[in-house]
């Protein structure tokens, strides 16, 4: 069970290598375009298809008709990659239940954008865990788990592409474990005694600089939304009423230079702009205006006869 790009790595891992997938659930197709008159299949979906593999759609997932649908295959394990909540009519149907793989060392980071919010704190690593699903979200028992190392200079695509692979692996590795203990598999209880971490849903207004944080700050929430969704902030005339700009940000980098000026006052210097954060200077290194193409900030700059008339944020 899943629906993007992440859960294909898993579903990959276990076609290739031999195993009994029976059936695949993914959500419906999405409607695309202006007018929302073509329909998307997801990632899983159109791998799914491709290897001849039953594909079923629920649009709920108590639907009787998907439900009964759902036994007829009769698995023995469910396996969950970047999917939905299930009801508990679904994930306790198979004989050895129903895991879940998290792109995070639960129990931090339970919720829906793990990976992200890692990369948006800063830390220097992060992993996957495999649990059985019960009624919370997130909170099962935990069967596996398997660090990975985040640079100080990698973005959110970066560690995506890690965790995907890193996250078959678990997956056919925890499988193999439910087969060979023929479902007695050891499990440990989630530890609730630390100070958790969320990893909520991101919007586009999860996304805006806020230029009065300090730069290593910034740095970091910048490239945990980098590519996709990216981070934003407005660019406006400091003299005027022009309507301010919108300005996707999709790499920085720090200076140690101290700032002594107002937060989101813009410089440029050797044909290189940069941001005052509460403390430090940033470079802007890439970025995309409104109605144009992602571009080196310093190509950005051969527009303007002089940055400091402008200002961000």
């Amino acid at each position: 069970m899943g629906t993007p790009e992440f859960a294909v790595g898993s579903l990959k891992r276990l076609v290739e290598n031999g195993y009994n997938v029976v059936a695949v659930v993914t959500q419906p197709d999405k409607p695309v375009g202006r007018h929302g008159s073509v329909l998307r299949a997801s990632a899983v979906k159109e791998y799914a298809l491709s290897q001849g593999l039953p594909v079923l759609q629920p649009v709920k997932m108590k639907d009787p008709e998907f439900l009964e649908q759902l036994r007829s295959y009769r698995a023995d394990l469910q396996a969950v990659v970047a999917f939905r909540m299930l009801p508990e009519v679904v994930w306790a149907m198979p004989r050895f239940g129903t895991f879940n793989v998290h792109a995070a060392l639960l129990p931090q980071y339970r919720g829906a954008a793990p990976i992200n919010w890692a990369v948006i704190n800063g830390e220097t690593k992060t992993g996957v865990t495999t649990f059985f699903l019960d009624h919370d979200i997130d909170t099962g028992r935990i069967i596996m788990q398997r660090e990975f190392a985040i640079p100080d200079d990698a973005n959110v695509e970066y560690v995506y592409d890690g965790l995907m692979d890193l996250g078959a692996g678990i997956c056919q590795d925890t499988i193999d474990l439910v087969i060979s203990t023929d479902g007695n598999v050891p499990s440990q209880p989630q530890d609730e005694s630390v100070e958790l971490k969320p990893a909520p849903k991101i919007f586009k207004e999860t996304c805006e600089i806020k230029w009065n944080s300090r730069a290593k700050t910034i740095y970091d929430f910048v490239r945990g939304l980098s590519p996709y969704p990216g981070t934003w902030t407005t660019l406006s005339p400091k003299a005027g009423d022009a309507a301010p700009s919108v300005l996707k940000v999709f790499r920085t980098a720090k200076t140690g230079n101290q700032a002594v000026c107002g937060a989101g006052t813009l410089k440029a210097e050797h044909g290189r702009p940069y941001v005052a954060a509460a403390d430090e200077w940033l470079e802007i290194v890439e970025l995309q205006a409104a109605g144009k193409k992602r571009m080196a900030a310093r190509d950005f700059l051969n527009g303007f006869k002089d940055i400091d008339d402008y200002k961000v944020g």
